[in-house]
C-alpha cells in the first residue's frame, strides 16, 4: 500500500519590491539561486507555462489596479500567489502529459473562483525536487475592490478555498486527500495517515512495555540500552503525534462520561437511516479514541524506572523528556 498522497494548495502575499525577486525565481532568469540550491538547470528546459505574462509582474499588477480605480499604500498586497502541488508520491510514474493535465485542472479550478483577467501568470517548475506551480493574481474582488484580506487572508475564505481545491481534484484524481495546509486553516479533518502513525505507536508501545515489565533494581542498568534505543524512537515519536493532534484540533478534555454518551448515541443510531448523523458519531468516537491511545503512549513515559531514564539521559544529544510537549 502507497503513502498518502495529498492535494496541496497554500497562498502567500506579495506588496511590492519582493515581486521582482520572486520574478525571478519564478521565470528562471537568474545564473545561479542561492536562496534555492535545489533547482536543477539541467532540468530547467522541461519548465512550462500555463499562462505566459504579458510583461514584469510588478508593472501589470500596478495596470491592473490602476485600471480598477484602486488607491494603494507602501503596506498593500499588490499580488497574492499560490503555490499548487501534490505530495511526491502522487506524482510517481507520471508523465509530463499527466503532471501537465494535473495543473490544468488546478488552474481550471482557480479560475472557476477568481477572475481570470487577474491572473498574470501560471508557471510549472519541474526542475527542483517535487514538481509545483506557482500562479499570481492580482487581488481585486468582483465589485474591483484591492483585498488580499477578502479572498484569501480570513480563515473562512481559506478553509473554504482548501475544501474546494480537494472537491474538485478529487473528482478526477480519487486517491488525493485533502492536503496538509487545510489542517494550518483550522480544518478538524484527521487524514487516515494520522491514525496509522497512531497504530505504529501504539504497537512501539507495546514492546516499551514488555521491555519494561523485565526491569527489576538488578538488572535495570543492563536493560537501559535496549530501552533507551527504543525511547529514541518513541519520544519524538510521542511528540510529534502531541503536534499533529493538536494541529488537527483533536479535544485533549474528552472524558470518560463524554465517551460513554457517545458509544450509546452510536447504539442508538446503529438502526437509524441517517447515515450523516452516524457518521459524524463514529467520527467523534474515532477522535476520542485517537486522543485515549496518545494519553496512554504518553503516560507510559512516566512509567519508566528512574535508573533506566538516569542511563538514558547520559546518551548525548537527544531531545529528551522535553520531545514530547510536556
Amino acid at each position: 500500500m502507497g503513502q498518502s498522497q495529498f492535494a496541496i494548495l497554500r497562498f502567500a502575499k506579495y506588496k511590492g519590491p519582493e515581486i521582482s525577486n520572486i520574478e525571478a525565481h519564478n521565470e528562471r532568469t537568474k545564473e545561479n539561486y542561492a536562496s534555492n540550491p535545489n533547482i536543477d538547470k539541467s532540468r530547467s528546459h522541461l519548465n512550462f507555462h500555463l499562462i505566459e505574462p504579458k510583461g514584469k509582474y510588478r508593472r501589470l499588477a500596478e495596470q491592473q489596479i490602476k485600471e480598477a480605480g484602486c488607491r494603494t499604500r507602501s503596506d498593500s498586497v499588490r499580488l497574492v500567489e499560490a503555490l499548487v502541488t501534490a505530495t511526491p508520491e502522487f506524482f510517481k510514474c507520471k508523465k509530463k502529459a499527466e503532471i501537465r493535465a494535473y495543473f490544468q485542472e488546478a488552474l481550471d479550478f482557480i479560475q472557476q473562483h477568481q477572475d481570470p483577467k487577474t491572473i498574470i501568470f501560471a508557471a510549472v517548475h519541474m526542475d527542483e525536487a517535487n514538481p509545483h506551480m506557482h500562479l499570481s493574481f492580482v487581488p481585486l474582488t468582483e465589485d474591483k475592490r484591492l483585498s488580499a484580506k477578502e479572498i484569501v487572508e480570513n480563515r473562512k475564505e481559506l478553509v473554504q478555498w482548501q475544501d474546494r481545491f480537494w472537491e474538485h481534484m478529487v473528482k478526477k484524481y480519487p486517491d488525493l486527500e485533502r492536503g496538509e495546509s487545510a489542517s494550518k486553516t483550522g480544518r478538524d479533518h484527521i487524514p487516515p495517515r494520522v491514525f496509522k502513525e497512531m497504530t505504529r505507536l501504539t504497537k512501539q508501545k507495546a514492546k516499551l512495555e514488555e521491555l519494561l515489565a523485565g526491569v527489576n533494581a538488578f538488572n535495570a542498568k543492563g536493560k537501559a540500552a535496549e530501552i533507551g534505543d527504543l525511547l529514541d524512537k518513541y519520544i519524538p515519536a510521542v511528540g510529534q503525534m502531541h503536534t499533529t493532534l493538536k494541529k488537527y484540533n483533536v479535544a485533549f478534555t474528552a472524558t470518560a462520561a463524554e465517551n460513554k454518551k457517545l458509544k450509546k448515541k452510536n447504539e442508538q443510531l446503529a438502526e437509524s437511516l441517517d447515515k450523516a448523523t452516524r457518521e459524524s458519531t463514529l467520527k467523534k468516537l474515532a477522535d476520542a479514541k485517537l486522543h485515549r491511545d496518545y494519553e496512554d503512549a504518553l503516560a507510559l513515559l512516566d512509567r519508566i524506572p528512574k535508573e533506566v531514564l538516569a542511563e538514558y539521559m547520559k546518551k548525548p544529544e537527544k531531545g529528551r523528556v522535553n520531545a514530547y510537549g510536556r
